[in-house]
């Protein structure tokens, strides 16, 4: 029903909003506070993308709206982006372990292969796209560098500001400068990490909710028996089919994809290839001005051929067992 997909939209847009302020508090922090080195450092480490796929596994669409949006801010690399994308499956997991159309045993055996070959694969592609990245002299840690010269101005200011209280003060306006400074810092921290977070959060959540509702409407449209026909091409085209339908932005695609595999309308590595290139809302998170939109059409292209591989060569292999 109509409705139905409102309060679908509703409520992932609700599950999400937690996400979104954090990711806009975590943003706040980096850009303003210079005693955070260490956790810039490690956004762009050796393990980042190791780290960025365990999150990726986590079934919410949550994590990788955080990754783009701090990618958008240089806070993480493209690998780490990449690794976030290839490991999210939105609610494709839940929806495999709660279907009474497979038996216990498929279920556990099928979501623990899936998570194998996505954790593999977006553990070597991370890898593999940073070094490529390295190599054409685009630095990973370029971000912390330039933080590092920011934090450095800000520290500048900070001095300044304090010369000047300190004048302020000799000329026998201690006790009331110290009352306006105090509450002028109080204030801005309350600005600075609540109030901008959550308006840049609403915002967000706006143009998701809008996105839900827009994609909500449109599988609803087209019928979900004729979204699984669709899905069920021939077995040699299934992988590039579902790769395509992986790349809507919405948390529907994933579910259309685990259910039609759980009743045996696609083959298992059409399934995961569909899988591979869900990254949920955190592909639209990446669009916005021109160049990011070029930088967002790459990844997204990379990683609809790496989904796309991925499900040709489990398929031939499923086929040789």
């Amino acid at each position: 029903m109509w409705w139905e997909v409102i309060l679908d939209a509703l409520k992932d847009t609700a599950i999400l909003f937690p996400f979104l302020f954090l990711m806009y508090i975590v943003i706040e922090a980096l850009e303003h506070n210079t005693g955070v080195s260490k956790p810039r450092r490690a956004l762009t480490g050796k393990c980042a993308p190791l780290v960025g796929t365990a999150l990726g596994i986590v079934p919410m669409c949550g994590f990788s709206v955080m990754a783009a949006k701090l990618y958008r801010h240089r806070y993480i690399t493209v690998g780490t982006l990449l690794s976030v994308f290839i490991a999210t499956s939105d609610e494709a997991f839940l929806v495999l372990l709660t279907t009474p159309a497979l038996p216990p045993l498929d279920k556990v055996v099928s979501i623990l292969a899936m998570l194998g070959v996505k954790i593999a694969v977006g553990v070597a592609a991370g890898y593999l796209a940073d070094l490529v990245a390295n190599r054409f002299k685009k630095s990973v840690l370029e971000p912390i560098e330039q933080l590092e010269e920011h934090a450095g101005h800000v520290r500048e200011e900070r001095a300044e500001e304090h010369v000047h209280e300190e004048h302020e003060e000799r000329e026998g306006h201690e006790e009331h400068e110290h009352f306006s400074a105090c509450e002028h810092a109080h204030e801005s921290k309350v600005q600075l990490y609540f109030v901008s977070p959550l308006l840049h959060a609403l915002q967000v959540a706006a143009f998701v909710l809008l996105v839900n509702l827009a994609f909500g409407y449109l599988f609803w449209g087209l019928g979900k028996e004729n979204v699984v026909n669709f899905l069920r091409a021939g077995k040699w085209i299934q992988p590039l089919v579902c790769s395509l339908v992986g790349l809507v932005p919405n948390c529907a695609s994933s579910v259309v994809l685990a259910e039609t595999y759980a009743v045996g309308g696609i083959e298992f590595g059409s399934c995961l290839a569909g899988l591979v290139t869900n990254a949920g809302l955190g592909v639209l998170t990446l669009f916005g001005g021109r160049k990011n939109s070029r930088n967002a059409l790459v990844i997204m292209t990379v990683q609809f051929f790496i989904g796309v591989a991925v499900g040709y060569a489990v398929n031939a292999i499923a086929l040789l067992i």
